[in-house]
């Protein structure tokens, strides 16, 4: 999947015969500290409560979530380690 698609899954709370589904959709964005050939990139997706994070070299690898104020504190720490 290139970056800026929308990756579309079944919601959590769809009932479970295949009716009353939910789709919903991430837009996953890749890193602009990531190398341009394709190298330690990581790609991230925002919602109001949780921010995506996942390796862009293996998409179908499970991604891992944080909360606003954990990814403002991760964030911030990556920008002091790279002054």
């Amino acid at each position: 999947m290139s970056t800026n698609e929308l990756a579309w899954f079944k919601s959590s709370y769809s009932g479970t015969e295949g009716d009353n589904c939910v789709e919903v959709a991430l837009e996953w964005r890749k890193s602009t500290y990531s190398s341009p050939q394709g190298d330690d990139c990581i790609e991230v997706a925002t919602t109001p409560t949780a921010i995506h994070i996942r390796d862009s070299k293996d998409t179908t690898r499970p991604h891992f979530d944080l909360g606003p104020s954990a990814w403002a504190a991760f964030v911030s720490f990556a920008a002091a380690q790279a002054d």
